[in-house]
């Protein structure tokens, strides 16, 4: 294999010394206007293309972001959520070269990671994800003195700059077409409620209801996982006095859902009717097409990316508020059944 030519290669070639090359390169002043000139026609003739990693600790730059996550390694797959989130981050990355540093680590474990990061200058900043109830990772960012971003809520942010997309309009506007068709049993199939956005999302559904006077449904955990979506199905389902609808927190539960009920002889949507959030790919194509809610997770990722590529550059950035989530009405809802 060819040798990739080095600063010293151009160096020789030019006539000139290292540190003459590396102020051509890096176009800082103190060269004459034709000694400048000569570098770069040698680098050019010579093929010389500037090393990644050399390039970034020129500039004092990792070229890299970090995104921890602290979700068991075979969900972060199957959750619909973060690869398309993760798709719109490396779109913006891309752009430049950048790279993104994934670690999938335990809760205990989870300040030595972003301590580590942080100390080895490994990444130039991170994006906060899943945001818990007393959330101590704002804090310790500021005490590191590492860039971040929460996707989320801005009042969860604790002053750092936030990316948030609000869900609770197509929560709300699920449940209220439920109860413009006849359902008074509405139930919930919750995420984990550790994450704030699966509180967010409960709280919606069980003051939506009493909004619009209709009975506490039943409520079943689900993990945002088809295991946990299925599990919670058969529960219901098995209920003296089942639901007539169920509204998960997110499609893969909802998928889940909807396979287990066609599996017990539930017919979806004469005897049950079936919402999830996400609008996943798949979700068009499940039998019935299964209602959700669009939330552009590939476009959140993308906003995430460039808000903490202005919070790095400045040191800090304005919150960014994205469209909320729009509830699309599929054929796996419909009427409640008259007994």
């Amino acid at each position: 294999m060819r040798r990739r030519p080095t600063i010293a290669d151009v160096a020789r070639h030019a006539g000139v010394s290292r540190s003459s090359v590396s102020f051509a390169l890096n176009d800082r002043p103190g060269l004459a206007v034709e000694t400048k000139a000569r570098i770069l026609a040698a680098a050019e003739e010579l093929g010389w293309t500037p090393s990644r990693p050399a390039r970034a600790l020129s500039l004092g730059k990792a070229g890299a972001i970090g995104l921890v996550l602290t979700r068991e390694p075979g969900l972060i797959g199957a959750d619909p959520f973060f690869p398309a989130f993760i798709a719109g981050v490396e779109s913006v990355l891309s752009e430049r070269g950048d790279g993104l540093v994934l670690h999938v680590t335990t809760a205990a474990a989870e300040h030595e990671v972003y301590e580590r990061l942080a100390a080895d200058r490994r990444v130039d900043g991170v994006l906060l994800t899943d945001l818990r109830q007393d959330d101590s990772r704002p804090g310790l960012m500021a005490d590191l003195g590492l860039p971040a971003v929460v996707v989320g809520r801005s009042e969860w942010s604790d002053g750092l700059c936030a990316v948030e997309l609000d869900d609770r309009p197509a929560f709300v506007a699920a449940i209220r077409r439920l109860a413009e068709l006849g359902h008074r049993r509405i139930a919930h199939v919750g995420g984990p409620q550790e994450f704030r956005h699966a509180q967010r999302r409960r709280a919606v559904w069980a003051d939506t209801l009493a909004e619009l006077q209709l009975p506490a449904g039943p409520l079943r955990p689900g993990g945002f996982t088809a295991a946990g979506g299925a599990h919670a199905t058969r529960e219901l389902l098995a209920l003296d006095e089942p639901p007539t609808a169920i509204v998960y927190g997110n499609d893969l539960a909802a998928t889940a859902g909807l396979a287990v009920a066609q599996e017990l002889g539930v017919s979806v949507p004469g005897q049950l009717s079936v919402v999830g959030y996400d609008d996943t790919p798949l979700a068009r194509y499940t039998h019935p097409p299964l209602a959700s809610a669009r939330a552009d997770a590939q476009g959140w990722g993308e906003a995430a990316a460039r808000a903490l590529d202005a919070v790095i550059a400045n040191g800090s950035a304005p919150d960014v508020v994205l469209p909320p989530a729009d509830f699309l009405p599929r054929a796996s809802i419909g009427p409640a059944p008259s007994s």
